[in-house]
């Protein structure tokens, strides 16, 4: 599903250098959550994108405009 593989490419993006363990030890996110969502293969939960934001010191909001940057500019969500 395309949401799942551009919120793979933010993740992969926003985490750079630092590994899937340590940034899930840091901020409560099982490495296993992290890889599932880096492989789109899992929706993720509003408490995990929650996490991810303040992971990497952005608001929701900011987060999710990164992840929006990933999209088609034509995407729609009700056609996906």
């Amino acid at each position: 599903e395309m949401v799942f593989k551009a919120i793979a490419r933010t993740l992969k993006k926003l985490r750079g250098e630092k590994s899937q363990f340590l940034l899930g030890a840091e901020y409560d996110i099982p490495s296993s959550v992290l890889s599932d969502l880096e492989r789109a293969v899992k929706d993720p939960q509003l408490t995990t994108l929650l996490k991810l934001a303040n992971a990497f010191d952005l608001s929701i909001s900011k987060f999710m405009e990164e992840f929006e940057k990933e999209l088609p500019e034509d995407f729609n969500i009700l056609e996906d």
